[in-house]
């Protein structure tokens, strides 16, 4: 066969191969194009609009909307309830994932080892996850209640006097941040055994044999290896933390005052109880960029830190 007869078969076989990758493109979009349907009819359409309201007076209810331009804004940074529930915000979202990632990497160190009844121990872990941040908040809130919690009932038994933990501003964002993280520690505790069950066992017969102990195994093997597990759980943690509500719902109502309140909780109330929608979408534009500039730099911090096994 000649060179051109050779040069010309090439050209066909590349040309088939290009039109069959994009047959496969075009068939991938269309798979995309229900779930793009979904995501723009729920999420990207009211963000839009929420962004849309935020430059009105909208009450919640009425018909019409009256545009005020940058007035909700100015009102929003001029406010000091918008300081309190950022802070809040911010105690929930960070405070949370840094106790679940804690704990939810001892657990998964722990049950990663031969130990009994660990499967038993991994579903007592992760059960919580599967009850509703409602009702969970309601449990606790049987347990810290002033008035026949269970904890002034130890308390007074053992003779010591009772404590309003709920009501207490310096104390119950705290308690939200336990129950959220008591409630939750199961998903990141799962998300690390399944990175660490990844590791290869030669890596750490390798430090054995040099020498290494048991924490230089767990600084220089276990922790880069596990970074992706990491990058997971961080971003996630910080997003759920963010947007606290149900917990706070049920255990303070976002009280006494507005104490307690995340930027969840706060718009709502606004909404609501206020019928200051206008204003609540304000709030919830605050809430969306905080969330996205903290996941995002969680994000890229970890993914720099991850490294190749």
């Amino acid at each position: 066969m000649s060179e051109l007869a050779k040069e010309t078969h090439r050209s066909v076989a590349d040309k088939e191969v290009r039109s069959v990758k994009n047959k496969r493109t075009k068939s991938l979009w269309w798979m995309y194009l229900p779930a793009l349907i979904v995501v723009s009819i729920f999420i990207i359409y009211p963000f839009l609009n929420g962004i849309r309201v935020s430059f009105t007076d909208w009450n919640g209810f009425s018909q019409t909307k009256n545009w005020v331009g940058f007035q909700q804004y100015s009102r929003m940074f001029s406010d000091p309830d918008t300081w309190l529930v950022v802070k809040n915000t911010l105690i929930y979202g960070i405070g949370s994932t840094i106790f679940q990632n804690i704990l939810g990497l001892l657990y998964a160190l722990l049950l990663n080892q031969s130990i009994k009844m660990k499967a038993l121990t991994r579903t007592i872990i992760y059960l919580p996850v599967i009850i509703s941040p409602l009702v969970m908040g309601y449990i606790w809130y049987f347990f810290f209640s002033f008035q026949g919690g269970a904890l002034n009932d130890l308390l007074v038994f053992f003779g010591m006097d009772k404590i309003n933990a709920l009501g207490n501003p310096d104390l119950n964002t705290w308690l939200i941040v336990f129950v959220n993280t008591y409630q939750f520690v199961g998903i990141a505790m799962i998300i690390y055994l399944a990175g660490l069950q990844g590791i290869s066992k030669d890596f750490y017969e390798a430090a054995d044999i040099d020498g290494a102990s048991a924490f230089q195994q767990f600084k220089n093997i276990t922790l880069p290896l596990l970074m992706p597990a990491i990058t997971i759980n961080m971003v996630l943690n910080i997003i759920g933390g963010l947007k606290l509500f149900d917990v706070i719902i049920a255990l303070t109502g976002g009280g006494p005052g507005n104490a307690s309140q995340s930027m969840s909780t706060f718009m709502y109330d606004l909404y609501f109880s206020r019928q200051d929608a206008g204003y609540a979408a304000t709030q919830g534009v605050l809430m969306a960029f905080i969330i996205l500039i903290l996941s995002l730099l969680a994000l890229v911090y970890f993914k720099r830190k991850e490294v190749d096994a």
